[in-house]
C-alpha cells in the first residue's frame, strides 16, 4: 500500500467511524466527520496534508499526490 491509499483509506475510516459514533452517542461527532473534510480539502489546494506527513514517518512508501 502505498502513501496515497494510505491516506484515502484512513480518511474514510476516520469518517465512518465518526458517523457510527455520532449516530451511537452524540451528533457532536460530527465535527471529526467535518474536520476530516477541511483537511482533505486544504490538502487538494496545499499538498500538505498531516496524515501524510505521519505515514511518512512510519515508512509507508510514497505515491504521487503527496510528495
Amino acid at each position: 500500500m502505498n502513501l496515497d491509499r494510505a491516506v484515502l483509506v484512513f480518511a474514510g475510516c476516520m469518517i465512518l467511524i465518526s458517523l457510527a459514533l455520532s449516530r451511537l452517542f452524540s451528533p457532536a461527532w460530527l465535527l471529526l466527520t467535518a474536520w476530516v473534510g477541511v483537511m482533505m480539502l486544504q490538502s487538494g489546494f496545499t499538498r500538505f496534508c498531516p496524515a501524510a506527513w505521519f505515514f511518512k514517518k512510519l515508512g509507508v512508501k510514497p505515491g504521487d499526490a503527496f510528495r
